[in-house]
């Protein structure tokens, strides 16, 4: 974290301290950290709720508004069916190890293939998804602004982003009651104007199965289903921000076992149901007013809610049916924006401190995140939804797909570690398991998407990224023997965990006096004595002087599993010397 300048302890030992934004747990959320089990005292139900609140946005209603107008209904209700399925399967891994440990997407890429330095390009990747999305929902809010309060847009786009920013500084404290105690008006609103439609025009549900959009043909066509199936997979990267609550899931014991696994498939890989649901409520509804708005309004979320709220409030399209559409459209964007500007916060937090060894605190990124928010929606992004997303797809899926094969392949082989590993300490920099496989299939699956292979290709793009990633991944491993996986073992005498829990034992760190819990903390030979993950990702001074011996080679053979830690078993290991 950003340190102040450097003091020494009494015996001249260095010293660092933080400024006041990083010291604070409320602030800072553990944005740079393994989250402590001290820290982590919501409910498995609270947590999830939290999570599944931030799903609220109108992205997906125009999402699937644009791929129907595009394609027409049967191409449409597949292709976003295939990318439902594709998310989901790949989420499970995802969000299962991500609340076992306690770690966000950002230090679960790290060790799951990518290397300490590899994931600052997934960290990018990630933050990207956030900025884009943050600018896409923000431009649904400002139209609601328009229509509703006939405030211009451009003035919308910068009301949208300051809006968030005061939500977003205390984190998952403010988050958490946000979400919870919004989620009830939320789904009431939702569903209203189906409920609407079903009972004032119930024809219109057998007439939306014969919608052509734009393509004036309702029939099935392959190629327009990979297209459109590319532009709905671009949400594959909000596993990220699921997991971003999910990493405050409470420990797993026998009496909340039930629950908590609900809690992790419903908020983890489960969002993408109700996702897909409103992606075709968004087509749905994109048909239902395409008539009386015309094909381009018909894919704002506004007006698609003005049209279904007007089957049964009073008042016509004015009145408090607009009233009741704008504050619908205000408040789903606030509850999915806070979520987009709190995680881009930790993908910047996590990038800067890597590349420049620098942290002024995860508030501080807020700030960045929702700048260059503002800059896209002010050059127009929404009008430019299906060509940004589909190809922001490719590379989304082709870092989602190498994180996923490793969890899932690698590690029952048992050419990967059998846990998570992302200190700094005990990376190396880049393994070409996982960044490896990201690079060739994000440019292969580019080159694709701009047609160098064909009609075909560029419509499956996307499906050809993951193939790839799970392919390379797994021979990466085996050509590489497991080697950059682990730079040297632990240090610590303190097992890392017992009898297959993470150890909750705290420790002091030497170089800022802090007091962390045992998985955050890693041997350090520079400052001879234990240090935390934060203080180890900032030193610039150590040249990673740990991991430097020409022993530190680890054969995965080598590395001990949780179980066999917590029976002392090979559990830790003297750190190579210099």
């Amino acid at each position: 974290m950003s340190a102040a300048p450097a003091t020494t302890t009494d015996d001249g030992s260095p010293k660092r301290s933080y400024n006041p934004l990083v010291d604070n747990p409320t602030y800072e959320d553990y944005s740079l950290r393994y989250a402590p089990k001290s820290f982590r005292t919501w409910s498995s139900y609270v947590v999830a709720s939290s999570a599944l609140g931030g799903i609220a946005y109108l992205a997906d209603f125009a999402i699937g508004a644009s791929i129907a107008v595009t394609h027409g209904f049967t191409s449409a209700w597949t292709a976003i069916l295939l990318a439902a399925v594709v998310i989901f399967l790949t989420g499970i891994p995802i969000a299962y190890y991500s609340s076992k440990y306690s770690i966000d997407m950002d230090l679960l890429t790290r060790g799951a293939g990518f290397g300490y330095l590899g994931s600052t390009i997934t960290s990018l990747i990630y933050a990207s998804f956030t900025f884009i999305f943050f600018a896409l929902e923000g431009s649904i809010m400002a139209q609601a602004f328009d229509k509703g309060l006939h405030i211009p847009l451009a003035a919308g786009y910068l009301i949208a982003s300051l809006v968030i920013i005061p939500l977003v500084v205390f984190g998952m404290t403010a988050l958490s009651r946000l979400q919870v105690w919004t989620q009830p008006i939320w789904l009431v609103l939702m569903v209203a104007p189906f409920i609407g439609v079903l009972a004032t025009d119930p024809g219109s549900f057998s007439h939306f199965t014969h919608f052509g959009g734009n393509n004036h043909s309702s029939s099935f066509d392959a190629l327009q289903m990979g297209a459109g199936a590319g532009v709905a997979l671009s949400l594959i990267a909000q596993i990220g921000e699921q997991v971003d609550y999910l990493r405050f899931m409470p420990e797993t014991t026998a009496a909340n076992s039930r629950s908590w696994w609900t809690a992790v498939m419903t908020a983890g890989p489960g969002w993408v149901v109700l996702g897909a649901l409103k992606q075709l409520g968004g087509a749905f509804l994109a048909f239902y007013v395409f008539t009386a708005v015309g094909p381009s309004k018909a894919t704002e979320p506004i007006e698609q809610y003005i049209g279904g709220f007007d089957t049964f409030l009073p008042g016509g399209s004015g009145g408090l049916v607009l009233a009741v559409a704008v504050f619908f459209v205000v408040l789903s964007q606030i509850k999915i924006n806070v979520t987009n500007a709190y995680s881009g916060s930790l993908s910047w937090s996590n990038f800067f401190s890597r590349t420049l060894h620098w942290h002024p605190g995860r508030v501080v990124w807020i700030f960045l995140n929702v700048g260059i928010s503002l800059t896209l929606m002010e050059a127009g992004v929404f009008g430019f939804l299906n060509t940004v997303l589909g190809f922001y797809s490719n590379v989304a899926i082709a870092w989602i797909g190498a994180v996923v094969a490793d969890l899932v392949i690698n590690k029952p082989l048992g050419i990967s570690p059998s846990y998570i590993e992302f200190k700094r300490a005990h990376l190396y920099n880049f393994n070409p398991v996982g960044f490896g496989s990201m690079a060739i299939a994000s440019l292969v699956s580019i080159l694709a998407f701009y047609h160098h292979f064909g009609d075909t290709a560029a419509a499956y793009s996307p499906f050809i990224a993951i193939g790839i990633a799970f392919v390379l991944s797994p021979v990466f491993a085996i050509a590489t023997k497991g080697k950059y996986y682990i730079a040297r073992l632990d240090g610590l005498a303190e097992p890392l965990a017992v009898d297959g829990v993470m150890s909750s034992t705290e420790m002091t760190c030497t170089v800022c006096q802090g007091v962390f819990e045992r998985p955050d903390m890693a041997a350090c030979p520079f400052h001879d004595g234990p240090i935390c993950s934060l203080c180890c990702s900032l030193d610039s001074a150590c040249h990673d002087m740990c991991k430097k011996s020409e022993t530190a080679f680890v054969p995965i053979s080598a590395i001990p599993t949780q179980t066999n830690a917590s029976e002392g078993e090979s559990a830790t290991a003297p750190a190579p010397a210099e």
